[in-house]
């Protein structure tokens, strides 16, 4: 039987609807896991046909594969919609002559010193990297006004991604980066002022085809932590082409010819500046939320674009869709979580989505990961289905064990 193997999972999300999308379109499923929990608890993966446990590493996955192909299965795809795991897939695919999504761009985009020197200032925000073996105050001379973002240049997720505001936060951010990622070199950006937004595209035969434009808001507790994402249905014209030639640029100075990206840009004084480049949908509400804006399955479609097939992209119709990700403002063990079936009972609301088990313990959101349940809702206006998603994530509680005093 024709098989799509799948390397790695969230339990949802968008890596998850790609597993479901994979057995719609017929497909024998197999997805390949590090987590002992997902096999523990087989039952909450019906669209999963086979699941077998493996390390993840690229040896054992060509094991694990080989096994499959002993057993008769055939295999047509090996994909993964998990960032760690994309390059990993890309390469086996092409060894195996199932497709090719670009496995050395791929390599590129994990580095972000390495997408800075692809992309040579094109949309780019001014850069420089401080490494271990040089001089710290010779590199803080040349810094010695303005504000700017500190990061590793593989971080994930907002990990260890920090603001510094004056040469003497840079100091202390450089040093704190040092102790935690010794011997790794630093990327210090400069902090651009302006809103931000996520674009969600395929690339098929070269073309750069846009899926979805989406606003981005953050937490009032961390500047890097992503809390709403507005679907943008309409943009207007002359900031939508010079998007469109932007992003064209970065995809080609990429040598990208097929594949799936979402870029992260800030819109500065009118011209786009790259923020992050990622060479897979994004995670989470993504694909669910260009679902309901439009009626577009991004992960099928991404899945047909792999598959050798012309994606189809057309719009179904046009909702407007606010997701709000719910944080907590302190720390501890979670009892329990409330106010679920009156969040989703709330004028507008398409779905509410909770994370974390009970036992699990919550911290204020000091990355993406820190953020534990999201409200998606629809309204005939942007402003009235933030209104609407907002409205309903106040009925949600985390009741967390208070500390002893």
């Amino acid at each position: 039987m024709q098989t799509m193997v799948f390397i790695g999972t969230n339990k949802s999300g968008s890596s998850r609807e790609a597993i479901k999308a994979a057995e719609r379109l017929g497909y024998l499923t197999v997805l390949l896991t590090n987590q002992n929990k997902f096999l523990r608890k087989r039952t909450d993966f019906p669209d999963v046909h086979v699941m077998m446990l493996s390390d993840l590493t690229k040896e054992h996955v060509i094991q694990c594969i080989l096994e499959l192909q002993h057993q008769g299965k055939q295999i047509v795809g090996i994909l993964s919609f998990i960032e760690t795991y994309v390059r990993i897939a890309a390469e086996l695919s092409d060894e195996w002559k199932l497709s090719s999504f670009s496995a050395e761009a791929i390599k590129k985009m994990e580095d972000k010193i390495e997408t800075h020197c692809v992309l040579q200032g094109v949309a780019t925000p001014t850069f420089d990297v401080f490494h271990p073996e040089n001089s710290l105050p010779a590199f803080l001379n040349r810094h010695k006004e303005g504000k700017w973002i500190v990061k590793p240049p593989k971080s994930t997720g907002s990990n260890d991604v920090m603001l510094a505001n004056n040469q003497m936060e840079l100091e202390k951010a450089i040093n704190e980066l040092l102790k935690k990622r010794r011997g790794r070199s630093i990327l210090i950006e400069e902090y651009l002022e302006g809103p931000q937004y996520l674009v969600e595209t395929l690339i098929h035969e070269g073309k750069v085809l846009i899926v979805a434009i989406i606003k981005q808001e953050f937490s009032e507790y961390n500047p890097f932590v992503i809390t709403g994402y507005s679907v943008q249905p309409h943009f207007l014209e002359c900031l939508y082409r010079r998007l469109y030639e932007d992003i064209t640029s970065i995809i080609q100075l990429f040598n990208i010819k097929e594949g799936a990206c979402h870029l992260e840009l800030r819109l500065v004084k009118g011209k786009w500046k790259l923020i992050e480049v990622n060479p897979r949908i994004s995670g989470g509400a993504m694909n669910e939320m260009i679902k309901k804006a439009y009626g577009i399955d991004l992960v099928e479609q991404t899945i047909r674009l792999y598959l050798g097939q012309t994606p189809d992209l057309t719009r179904q119709w046009e909702e407007h869709i606010y997701t709000h990700y719910v944080t907590v403002e302190s720390s501890g063990k979670l009892l329990k979580i409330t106010g679920r079936n009156r969040a989703s009972r709330c004028p507008g609301v398409e779905k509410v989505h909770t994370k974390p088990r009970k036992g699990t313990f919550l911290q204020p959101p000091s990355s993406m990961g820190k953020r534990y349940a999201y409200v998606m809702a629809k309204g005939d206006t942007t402003k009235q289905a933030k209104v609407n998603a907002l409205k309903a994530a106040k009925e949600l509680y985390f009741h967390l064990e208070k500390k002893e005093e």
